[in-house]
């Protein structure tokens, strides 16, 4: 039968009913929502990656065109397209302007819906299968859910436009329901958890169904038992059934699109990021290693011995949880440990497995749950006391693009409010541990809710103000101040953010001779959807262009004595209306020089 009235400690047989199951649920709804959404389109989109989710979204819901991703003219293959048909379809919603001003909570609702659903997911398996030394089964559902969106790193991705925490959620919920099938083939259905894995790779790619494989070998070999998972689950109708859902987006894109498709998303996205490094995201083989300890902060070390303990035994299959949440794991940091690429964000699949080992080792007896349990609050004073000495090391904070970063942030008193939080969680774990290690658990996740609330979203606040806000002070002095067919244009510090908000085709160069050269040449003969270049003196050109430029970029020399129209300063950034003649006369003397255009060459992650 269905564990909802399974699971034993001894001799006594826990069961949850209907009605507590549902108090349960709805207590985990109300903390998912607080966590997730409080706040959540108080900061504009953060460059350099979520605006270009952000704007092939709303590109879709402004154009209808729903097949293929297309950010500031040209098509983006990186990416399925799920969550931008997510993105686009709350970009559709009425009223946008009013409910949604600076355009994040559209962007990122897709994130924040996933963090939600991956935390009912979690309790609601606890709750139906409780494990075993799991007395109070409410308590560990609510402790896993929190342990899942406290990590350090689900709280910055359930805040973030990008497709990460979308993959997590329906890759994680995916494997839930495989592991519901296996512990009860009689009442749960094999085909819901293929169909959702046909989601996840719809989120992401391939790597959804290379996890999910990876995973279920781990925990057949780990059982010595590969025949009853593979009766059970039938991968073979099931993989039918992913393909279903997911491989006619592929082929109709594949057809519109042809071979520049194929390259960038099988080629480079996929294939090229596996093999090779890509975007000097180089880092060694142990990266994930250190990843998964501060993602599980401050509770790692009770991961680390529930996954210990999670790879022994052989337990009957509705008390197999722990060891399925091991083999999960286990496979994450196998596969992207063998992958040249390597990005913080690619852990992020490993966090509802880390979170169903922390719940459900915290309440085990025994010396080395005992000491983990102290390691976890001396870890929470550890990070309390790197909070408290923040005086002496945030002045040491040096961004150019924040540079009062530093003074604002120790004027406002919010890294004195994380100390105060995570002294509170230290105290309760050493307090409460030996009394009712549940509650400690809950006790510490309560200090951690309030410093995510109090804390951590208001200093997101405060960089968005000193990062973020000249730039969205930029784009709307452009589009204020833009003649008819003026070009606009952007180098030095390249964000896409600048896109975004203005709506129209930004040309990004970097800092270089080489940039100017090419900015020059592309007004001039680049081809986008919706914009193209126009040679100087033809009656559709426009004599002026818009340009945004960074400071430090305005004092290099190629740069400089070229008379701009300054429009507007914000922050480190300055619109320019600049004469196309003097810029071209500058591209014309660097390229005697020997300065050369290369706009035209390959550059995959050009905006």
């Amino acid at each position: 039968m269905p564990a909802s009235a399974r699971s034993t400690e001894g001799p006594a047989l826990v069961v949850v009913s209907d009605g507590q199951r549902r108090r349960v649920l709805g207590l985990v709804m109300v903390l998912a929502v607080l966590i997730a959404f409080w706040r959540l389109g108080s900061t504009g989109l953060m460059d350099e990656t979520p605006p270009l989710f952000a704007a092939a979204g709303r590109a879709m819901a402004d154009t209808g065109d729903w097949l293929t991703p297309r950010v500031n003219g040209l098509p983006r293959y990186d990416k399925p397209p799920l969550v931008y048909w997510l993105m686009g379809g709350f970009n559709a919603l009425p009223g946008r302007e009013t409910w949604d001003p600076l355009g994040s909570w559209a962007a990122r609702l897709p994130s924040a819906l996933a963090t939600v659903a991956m935390m009912l997911g979690l309790s609601d398996t606890l709750l139906r299968w409780p494990q075993p030394g799991t007395s109070r089964p409410g308590r560990t559902a609510v402790a896993a859910a929190l342990a899942f969106a406290l990590s350090p790193l689900v709280l910055v991705w359930t805040r973030t436009a990008v497709s990460d925490a979308l993959l997590c959620a329906l890759l994680g919920l995916s494997l839930l329901l495989q592991w519901r099938r296996f512990a009860c083939p009689e009442s749960v259905r094999w085909w819901p958890a293929w169909v959702v894995l046909g989601l996840a790779v719809l989120a992401k790619g391939p790597v959804a169904v290379v996890l999910t494989g990876l995973t279920l070998l781990i925990f057949a070999a780990l059982r010595r038992d590969p025949v009853t998972p593979w009766q059970r689950l039938r991968p073979l109708q099931g993989l039918l059934i992913t393909a279903s859902v997911s491989l006619p987006w592929y082929a109709a894109e594949l057809l519109v699109e042809g071979q520049p498709f194929w390259d960038s998303f099988f080629g480079y996205h996929n294939l090229q990021r596996f093999t090779s490094v890509v975007n000097d995201h180089l880092q060694p083989w142990w990266f994930f290693g250190p990843v998964m300890l501060v993602a599980a902060l401050p509770f790692t070390p009770l991961l680390l011995v529930g996954l210990a303990q999670g790879l022994r035994g052989r337990p009957e299959p509705p008390d197999s949880l722990q060891q399925f949440s091991s083999a999960w794991l286990l496979a994450v940091l196998l596969l992207f440990t063998t992958a040249a690429t390597k990005l913080p964000s690619y852990w992020l699949p490993a966090t509802p497995a880390a979170a169903l080992l922390i719940a459900l080792i915290a309440a085990r007896p025994g010396w080395p749950v005992r000491a983990a349990w102290l390691s976890t609050a001396a870890l929470a004073l550890l990070l309390a006391a790197g909070f408290w000495s923040s005086p002496i090391w945030v002045p040491l904070i040096s961004d150019p693009e924040m540079p009062t970063l530093a003074s604002d942030l120790l004027a406002s008193g919010f890294v004195l409010r994380a100390a105060g939080w995570f002294t509170a969680a230290g105290l309760i774990g050493v307090l409460l541990h030996r009394r009712d290690a549940l509650v400690a658990l809950l006790g510490m996740q309560g200090a951690l809710v309030l410093f995510h609330l109090t804390a951590l979203v208001p200093t997101a606040e405060l960089a968005d103000q000193l990062r973020q806000q000249p730039v969205r002070q930029a784009a709307a002095r452009m589009s204020q101040s833009r003649k008819e067919r003026e070009p606009l244009a952007m180098v030095g510090a390249m964000k896409p953010s600048l896109h975004f908000y203005t709506g129209r085709v930004i040309l990004f160069e970097g800092r270089s001779d080489g940039a100017l050269v090419n900015l020059a040449d592309r007004l001039s003969h680049e081809r986008r959807r919706g914009w193209q270049g126009h040679p100087l003196g033809s009656p559709q050109a426009s004599d002026t262009l818009l340009l945004v430029i960074d400071r430090g970029t305005a004092r290099q020399e190629h740069w400089r004595g070229l008379n701009p129209q300054l429009l507007g300063s914000y922050g480190i950034y300055e619109v320019w209306r600049l004469d196309r003649s003097r810029l071209y006369q500058r591209a014309a003397a660097l390229m005697q020089e020997g300065v050369d255009a290369d706009w035209r060459d390959p550059r995959p992650e050009r905006f």
